[in-house]
């Protein structure tokens, strides 16, 4: 009985400490998003979240701004921080026990870089075959540039060197055009397909993709089992919660066909919301591993407008980096030090092209049209599957950016394929972006040009400039139908120019049609 009556005190003197002594909160966390030197986006509200306590009160403070919330059931909170101008660099705390702050936090702009190898592989690739970039990198550190791959750091040689090549090179020159303090992030893996890059709920959500899926048989198929992927999923969640409680090997994990957002999953989304100021896109290679989509054109569609959705702050710009790389002769290779590695202008081939090289270009091009979406013109830099001249390529994005993002003046296209009609023997070719007209360069021939009849096969075509439009035409089609340009991966001998020095774009008018 003593004993009982002991066991019992205990019990009561228990429950009365846990009942009188006031609850310890888990200190409220960050984001990894979040740390020193990072840099804020002006001129737009700018979300900070983190996990807490269920119920525990947050407060976010950033110079003149203080934001308190409650975390939510889950432990989850998130603040928004009013639009922020570009100043001294300052310190931004959350409130706890232990306060936690983060100082040297910069305000300017930021930029997401995203893609295949051309995005992702770093600067100490290149820098031994580039002689602009490995200047670029001595003359560090760049205190007003900083670099998140993991943690945020001010780009100094050596972390330079570990960073992406392309938005380094893009970023730099940036900074300096803006002189704001610019923040670069990137969330890039080699040899990867635009369909790892956007969610499955992208994919369902958008009527363009989904009306190609559907226009075939194995598109059809694939979005059934996208569709059956949330089913299979919670059947193996059950499976594998028993094999745990009965102490058996849990079973694999049914994946997405095609492993269809698993790197967006990765890399994309851990970054939503932090507020950006645009994103710099540079894959095609790997295609769209989607079956029953032949070209990126609809994927790419569903991966842009679902990343804008899924941020929440509008149709932030979305730079598309030019597929295939190079491969065309620049207007002047000799003096402009930035087309110094553009193929060098040649004779046109004596056969026409084979019929099926050339679309790559051509659909791609057709970003363009998308709201807020600009075009980086490669053809007339340096070539091959990883081109050595990063510093080339981050450039032009830079100078595309400071134009089509900041207001600047300056064009940023060459000629592009507008409409044509058939006049007898010969087709005229209306052009967008003549700028200050069109021109021909290194030759008093314009190469690069063919053209066929109805479901005929293609032929070199004599073409001559009048005015804003180019007529072709070819004793062996006596009555065209089709013209196409610039319809290989490499063609050098294409040299359709505007005079304000940009090369023409590839087309072609039969591919259009299917």
């Amino acid at each position: 009985m003593k004993n009982r009556t002991t066991l019992l005190a205990k019990t009561i003197l228990a429950v009365a400490i846990l009942i009188l002594t006031p609850k310890v909160w888990a200190e409220p966390t960050l984001d990894p998003m979040f740390g020193d030197h990072m840099v804020l986006q002006r001129g737009m509200l700018v979300p900070i979240w983190g996990t807490a306590d269920p119920g525990q009160k947050v407060t976010v403070s950033f110079r003149d701004q203080k934001k308190e919330t409650t975390a939510d059931q889950e432990g989850k909170w998130k603040v928004k921080l009013d639009p922020l101008k570009v100043g001294a660099p300052g310190k931004l705390t959350v409130a706890g026990k232990t306060p936690r702050v983060l100082s040297d936090v910069q305000v300017g702009d930021v930029w997401l870089g995203s893609g295949q190898s051309n995005m992702s592989w770093r600067v100490g690739k290149f820098v031994a075959g580039d002689e602009a970039l490995a200047a670029m990198v001595k003359a560090g550190p760049y205190p007003n540039l900083r670099l998140y791959k993991g943690d945020w750091k001010i780009a100094a040689p050596d972390d330079i060197g570990n960073f992406s090549a392309l938005m380094f090179s893009f970023g730099l020159p940036l900074q300096k055009e803006l002189d704001v303090p610019v923040g670069l992030i990137v969330g890039a893996v080699s040899g990867t397909a635009s369909g790892r890059w956007l969610s499955p709920e992208m994919l369902l959500d958008d009527p363009s993709l989904k009306k190609t899926l559907e226009s075939n048989e194995p598109g059809k198929t694939f979005l059934k089992e996208i569709k059956a992927h949330p089913k299979m999923l919670a059947k193996w969640e059950e499976a594998a919660k028993q094999a745990a409680a009965d102490g058996k090997p849990v079973p694999e994990k049914p994946a997405l066909p095609s492993n269809v957002g698993d790197l967006y999953a990765q890399f994309i989304e851990p970054v939503v919301p932090y507020a950006i100021r645009g994103v710099v896109w540079d894959q095609g290679e790997g295609g769209t591993r989607i079956k029953g989509v032949s070209h990126q054109f609809p994927v790419m569609h569903a991966l842009i407008q679902g990343w804008r959705k899924a941020w929440g702050q509008g149709d932030f710009p979305f730079l598309c980096v030019q597929k295939p790389s190079g491969g065309g002769c620049a207007w002047d290779a000799q003096g402009n030090p930035l087309t110094r590695m553009a193929s060098k202008f040649v004779p046109q081939p004596t056969e026409p092209n084979d019929p099926r090289n050339g679309n790559w270009r051509c659909n791609q091009i057709q970003l363009i049209d998308l709201p807020k979406t600009a075009f980086v013109t490669t053809s007339d830099l340096g070539s091959g599957i990883h081109p050595p001249d990063k510093s080339s390529y981050g450039r032009r994005a830079c100078d595309i950016a400071l134009s089509y993002v900041y207001g600047g003046n300056s064009p940023i296209y060459g000629p592009r394929y507008d409409s044509h009609v058939v006049e007898g023997k010969q087709i005229r070719v209306r052009f967008k972006h003549v700028g200050k007209g069109l021109v021909m360069r290194h030759s008093d021939k314009l190469q690069g040009f063919e053209i066929a009849g109805k479901d005929h096969p293609w032929h070199w075509a004599e073409a001559k400039i009048q005015g804003d439009t180019v007529v072709v035409s070819s004793q062996e089609v006596p009555h065209p139908v089709h013209i196409r340009y610039k319809s290989h991966n490499s063609c050098p001998w294409a040299n359709l120019f505007n005079k304000d020095r940009w090369p023409a774009f590839a087309f072609n008018t039969r591919w259009m049609q299917q």
